[in-house]
Order: structure tokens, then sequence, then C-alpha cells
């Protein structure tokens, strides 16, 4: 019987050996029809290995949006261009000052190739209007009105 060079992980020893296998595939200058399979039975393997075992963290969502920015080296004004948005909503996303839409979500999630979960998470907002309060259940909510 022959044996499989990839088999399904089952150990993160196995998922630290397939993604530096995996390194090395691509840093390779090898672009044969063999190594092009190779490579995709292993990104399959791998993000299979992510999707089970939901390797992100429990961030806020700035918090990794902020990191992630800082690892592919933009600036706001890059996530104008990426996001398709005012630079002022930028900033007021950065800021806590405005959440993150479900477009702004999806396109987020597809840019940096991240689940839209690790980017829909609650997370707290700053409101100016209601900072002089120091009742947390007050913060962010309306006041009604009646009209007569």
């Amino acid at each position: 019987m022959k044996t499989l060079k990839y088999t399904v992980i089952k150990s993160e020893s196995q998922y630290n050996t397939y993604c530096k296998g995996l390194e090395d595939l691509l840093e390779s200058n090898e672009n044969s029809k063999d190594s092009g399979d190779e490579i995709e039975l292993l990104t399959l393997l791998i993000e299979k290995w992510d999707a089970d075992h939901s390797t992100l963290i429990e961030v806020n969502p700035i918090v990794m949006l902020h990191t992630l920015m800082h690892d592919h080296n933009l600036k706001a004004k890059d996530m104008v261009a990426i996001l398709g948005v005012s630079k002022g909503l930028v900033s007021d996303i950065l800021n806590y000052k405005k959440g993150l839409s479900k477009e702004i979500i999806r396109i987020l999630s597809s840019y940096f190739k991240i689940s839209q979960e690790a980017f829909n998470r609650p997370y707290k907002l700053i409101n100016p209007a209601n900072s002089r309060l120091q009742n947390a259940s007050v913060m962010n909510t309306r006041k009604k009105v009646e009209f007569v």
C-alpha cells in the first residue's frame, strides 16, 4: 500500500510542518504542475485546520484592523482607497466613533483574506455627545421625543 505524502492535519505540530512546507514551496522558483497541485492541497488542508480550530483570538475588530494596517504598511489614506469611503469615515472608524458596516466588513474580509466573523464582533463606540455621562448604560442611547 502506498503511503500518502499529506494527510488531514491532526495536530498542531503537523499543522506547523505543513505551514513551513507551504512557505518553502511558495518561495521556491519551481512552477511545475506538480508543485502547483501540492501548493493547492497544502493550502486546502491548512485552511480546513484554521476553520476547525479558529486560530483567530477574540480581539476587538478595530484593534485587529490597526494591527493588519501596520503589518501591511497601510495608512488611513490607503484605507480610504481600499474601502471607497471618505477619509472622515475611516477616521471615525479607527477612532471608535462609527461602527463597521456590512459592506466595509465584506471589503476588509476580502482584502485581508480573513473571515468576516473576525470583523463582525461587538465593541464599544465612543460617542462624544454622551462623553460627559459616567453611566455606561446610558452611553450611545437616544432620548425618546414625543410630538404633540
